[in-house]
């Protein structure tokens, strides 16, 4: 399974996305400040995530999370709306 997660960065709020195969050790990774996009947020926690069964899925769900109707769609998901 490929994982697309959504992180968050209690010190800064800020939201990132990413796509990987290996949930649990991708974000220890970001939390060690070993990812270098976000290792000024540390720490950062899982606040959602989504299963797809082939990598290029997952990779275009994440490039899709990334533009601004993706963020629109992920902000309702979460109920982050304004």
């Amino acid at each position: 399974m490929y994982y697309v997660y959504v992180i968050w960065s209690k010190n800064t709020g800020r939201l990132y996305k990413g796509c990987t195969v290996d949930l649990r050790k991708r974000v220890s990774e970001h939390n060690q400040g070993k990812v270098m996009s976000t290792k000024n947020g540390k720490p950062w926690r899982v606040i959602y995530y989504e299963a797809h069964r082939t990598k290029t899925l997952a990779r275009k769900t994440e490039i899709f999370y990334k533009t601004s109707q993706g963020r629109r769609q992920l902000k309702k998901k979460l109920g982050l709306e304004d």
